[in-house]
């Protein structure tokens, strides 16, 4: 795949990660139970896709704050929301790195990296925000807010992700091989997509 293309892929992926976070405000409105657990799974999905088309570093990354500055232009701007994005996007980069840089098929590699990343980013997340930025909520009611999200919340997250991972990155292997085969009508399928989200993402 040419890398104009990939990268505009990613885009694509990490503006629809920022749409499902957009559309999954309803969760915590509703209060629903392990809400952060589902939106979890989603960008670990949509990640093991784009690692997939493009497994270098900072990819991730990249779909990370792609899918912050979504929420941050079309939701409220619940920072810690945002800030939970991007960490998990670092802590599945870094550990997708190690652990799956040359995964050429899914494997056992991408659902420990799923697994790792997940735990790592959102449990890095928790302290960050806790002791570190102390910010309200996480303060008010530590520790049970704390303790609950590094044994509760971010562990169901990380099984979530692994298995999710793996079959993101299965997806993403075969859309490869149709890329390669079909270079301008994947770019242009693409652009298509990352111009629907982000017109979605206004009126969601």
């Amino acid at each position: 795949m040419k890398k104009a293309n990939s990268w505009v892929w990613l885009l694509a992926l990490g503006s629809l990660w920022g749409l499902a976070e957009v559309a999954g405000e309803a969760l915590w409105a509703k209060q629903i139970p392990l809400a952060s657990v589902w939106l979890t799974a989603v960008g670990f999905f949509l990640m093991g896709i784009g690692r997939a088309l493009i497994n270098k570093p900072g990819t991730s990354t990249v779909m990370g704050v792609t899918a912050a500055l979504f929420k941050l232009v079309n939701a409220a701007p619940y920072y810690c929301h945002l800030l939970g994005i991007v960490f998990l996007a670092i802590g599945f980069d870094v550990l997708a790195t190690l652990i799956m840089k040359k995964e050429t098929k899914a494997t056992w590699r991408s659902a420990l990296g799923g697994l790792l990343g997940s735990y790592a980013g959102g449990a890095s997340f928790a302290l960050f925000i806790t002791y570190i930025i102390r910010y309200r909520p996480w303060v008010a009611n530590y520790p049970a807010k704390l303790v609950n999200h590094l044994f509760v919340s971010a562990p169901i997250a990380a099984v979530a992700s692994a298995v999710l991972v793996f079959f993101g990155y299965a997806l993403g292997r075969s859309g490869l091989t149709f890329s390669e085969k079909q270079p301008k009508w994947a770019f242009a399928g693409a652009l298509a997509l990352l111009a629907a989200f982000w017109i979605l993402g206004r009126v969601v």
